[in-house]
């Protein structure tokens, strides 16, 4: 069998391209060989390789740790990285999704989620081994990821829209749970990251005796999997079970990536890579897959691992994987075409207009004083729950009013960002949040953070804003290409959120001793809040208020599509900067007090729709009282549910802005 699809996948290296890449991969395999060599001539001489992989001398150092720690590892990435890229052939080939692996569906961040709680509140379950644990999170997370995405066909870029968004929210959830409990699982959030680090070969044999199993099992399958390719109707007149077969196949996908989560943490990206590059070299049926795909996957793990130990030994591979992987996804979008369902016409808006809009508006800044007198004054004692005096409130005055102040500012630029993004663009489901920007927000002060200039608060929210700008230049200029497609759109921004995200994970293992400080920012905390901040933090919210209403004819004009605004004299290229530019700063600045995920720019400006506020500037100023509302009830609640500890208000109003999300994935219909 191996023979006949090499000898077929030869046969289809005639094409020009199909032979550049060969080269591509013969180079990459070369690499990583001579990176190998390298790495074990630093620590033996090549007389002594032999000796110590087969019987090191019990007292020679060097030869021990070749023997029970770069071997192993070395074995570990091979056979991880096959794993991976078998999960992704039978992914892609059973959802028909050329996105489709265990990092783009959820399945490694639900199985990761299941692995830190049982960590926490089962460690009991842990005794009868970790693959049963995260098998269970890795299958729950797909499960919910069929069900946003059903209504939709489970069309291709749906599916994974769904899937990236649960990693996130599960990715977020597991974060918190290690910040919670530092003590406990501190050296947990560097092997979340994909560490690769081995002390024995009990971990190579412990993956070996579940992968190989797993591989045979897929090579059964075969058979049922290659009718799959055709058409339903085609694969039923043969007489094949299309549902029992689908989850077997989809079982065997899940085993086989949460395995490798359960030894080694989550590495992305390398299940979305390998069969792709399969493809590329001609390998199109399922039977070619399987064998390549998990040649090319180990080839790409044990590449980036070397290249690690020799040029960055304190980086997790896992995150390199993951800043390697998102600019693959990037570039694999442009090839979803032919995967894609016709788009369907847009159906009418079914919210009501409301008629009176500025009683609404005298409603909510009522609601958000009520709301600050409350927080200002209402709180836990040692006699229970009860309202502070006037003489209690002027003292704790200095403490309260600056994160709450904060608060709500960052709640309002959030919804004003928000409420721009989504009519600039078209797409009801983006948000700072959602499309990345908040995570190079987040990116600029962290790098800000670490280096040497002066941390003032001007220079933080340059950084910011900085940051936020430039994902905001990166994502239009991929969206302008594929016409502001909402999906694609979507996909593009938690792409560059992954590349963010990777390049804090790794200022964040660098070992600083501020980084307890920076956990707990990221996680939304307004506890160290100080007042300069919230002074800043509230200048920039007045005076993205106070320009809303010169920039309410942009909104409105956008909101009906780019040559419908052209026709109505709006000048795309000049609107679009400035309202990218106010966007960036309104972000920079919410960023800094409530950290890069809050779903609060997602949830405010549905909210005010939902209440009749449809026009721009009434839509704008609703969203931001709304989402000021909000985050103040989430610092207030954060500071006194569990009171003496504390919930972080980013990490609250994500609890109800994720499933908030998801619900709005599984309302829209049609095609992705």
């Amino acid at each position: 069998m191996a023979s006949s699809s090499l000898g077929y996948a030869t046969a289809r290296l005639r094409d020009p391209q199909q032979r550049r890449w060969l080269l591509v991969v013969v180079l990459l395999a070369l690499a990583a060989f001579a990176l190998s060599l390298h790495g074990l001539a630093r620590h033996l001489p090549l007389n002594l390789w032999w000796s110590a992989a087969v019987h090191p001398a019990a007292n020679d150092t060097a030869q021990l740790l070749v023997h029970h720690a770069w071997l192993p590892r070395l074995a570990v990435s091979l056979l991880a990285g096959a794993a991976l890229g078998l999960s992704g052939a039978l992914l892609q080939s059973i959802l028909r999704n050329p996105l489709a692996d265990a990092s783009t569906l959820g399945i490694s961040a639900g199985a990761n989620l299941m692995l830190v709680v049982g960590l926490l509140f089962a460690p009991a379950l842990l005794d009868h081994g970790r693959t049963l644990l995260t098998s269970v999170g890795g299958g729950l997370a797909m499960l919910l990821v069929f069900a946003l995405a059903w209504r939709q066909a489970l069309a291709p870029l749906a599916v994974v829209l769904a899937g990236l968004i649960i990693g996130l929210y599960c990715g977020a959830l597991g974060s918190i749970m290690v910040l919670f409990n530092h003590e406990y699982l501190g050296e947990l959030f560097v092997w979340q990251t994909g560490n690769l680090a081995q002390n024995g070969w009990g971990l190579t044999q412990d993956l070996a005796l579940s992968l190989i199993p797993g591989m045979l099992a897929a090579l059964l399958l075969v058979r049922p999997l290659d009718v799959l390719q055709l058409s339903d109707e085609s694969a039923r007149s043969l007489g094949l079970s299309l549902s029992w077969s689908r989850t077997l196949g989809l079982a065997l996908a899940v085993f086989l990536s949460t395995t490798v989560v359960s030894h080694i943490g989550m590495v992305a990206f390398v299940g979305l890579a390998a069969p792709a590059l399969s493809r590329l070299l001609g390998a199109r049926r399922l039977r070619q897959q399987l064998w390549c795909a998990p040649l090319f996957g180990a080839l790409l793990l044990w590449l980036a691992d070397q290249l690690i130990q020799n040029f960055a030994p304190l980086l997790p591979t896992g995150t390199a994987t993951a800043l390697l992987g998102a600019p693959l996804l990037l570039w694999l979008l442009p090839q979803m075409r032919r995967s894609l369902h016709p788009p369907r016409s847009a159906p009418a808006e079914q919210e009501p207009k409301n008629r009176r809009p500025a009683r609404l508006l005298v409603i909510s800044a009522v609601a958000l004083v009520v709301c600050l007198a409350l927080a200002l004054t209402l709180a836990p004692g040692p006699h229970g729950w009860a309202f502070s005096s006037l003489g209690e409130t002027v003292q704790l005055l200095p403490w309260r009013a600056p994160r709450l102040f904060a608060a709500m500012a960052a709640g309002a630029m959030l919804a004003m960002a928000g409420t721009m993004i989504q009519r600039t663009t078209g797409n009801p489901m983006a948000s700072p949040e959602v499309l990345g920007v908040s995570s190079g927000a987040a990116l600029g002060v962290i790098v800000i953070f670490l280096a040497s200039l002066p941390l003032t608060p001007v220079i933080i929210l340059l950084a910011a804003s900085a940051g936020a700008l430039i994902t905001l230049l990166i994502l239009l200029s991929f969206g302008w290409r594929h016409g502001f497609s909402p999906e694609r759109l979507l996909l593009t921004g938690i792409a560059l959120a992954t590349i963010s995200g990777a390049f804090s994970s790794i200022i964040l293992v660098s070992g600083d001793p501020r980084l307890g400080t920076l956990l707990s920012w990221m996680a939304g905390s307004t506890y160290r809040v100080t007042a300069p901040q919230a002074v800043v933090a509230c200048v920039v919210a007045l005076v993205g208020l106070a320009l809303a209403p010169l920039i309410r004819r942009w909104l409105d004009l956008l909101s009906l599509g780019p040559s419908t605004a052209t026709m109505l004299g709006l000048n795309l290229g000049r609107s679009r900067l400035a309202l990218l530019t106010l966007t960036a700063l309104l972000t920079g600045a919410a960023t800094l007090v409530v950290g890069p995920l809050s779903f609060v720019g997602l949830m405010a400006p549905h909210m005010a729709r939902l209440l009749g506020l449809r026009r721009a500037l009434v839509q704008l100023y609703g969203a931001a009282l709304l989402g000021a509302l909000l985050m103040v009830v989430a610092d207030w609640l954060g500071r006194t549910l569990i009171f003496p500890w504390q919930i972080p208000a980013g990490l609250l109003a994500t609890f109800v802005g994720g499933p908030y999300f998801m619900w709005l994935m599984m309302r829209r219909r049609g095609g992705a």
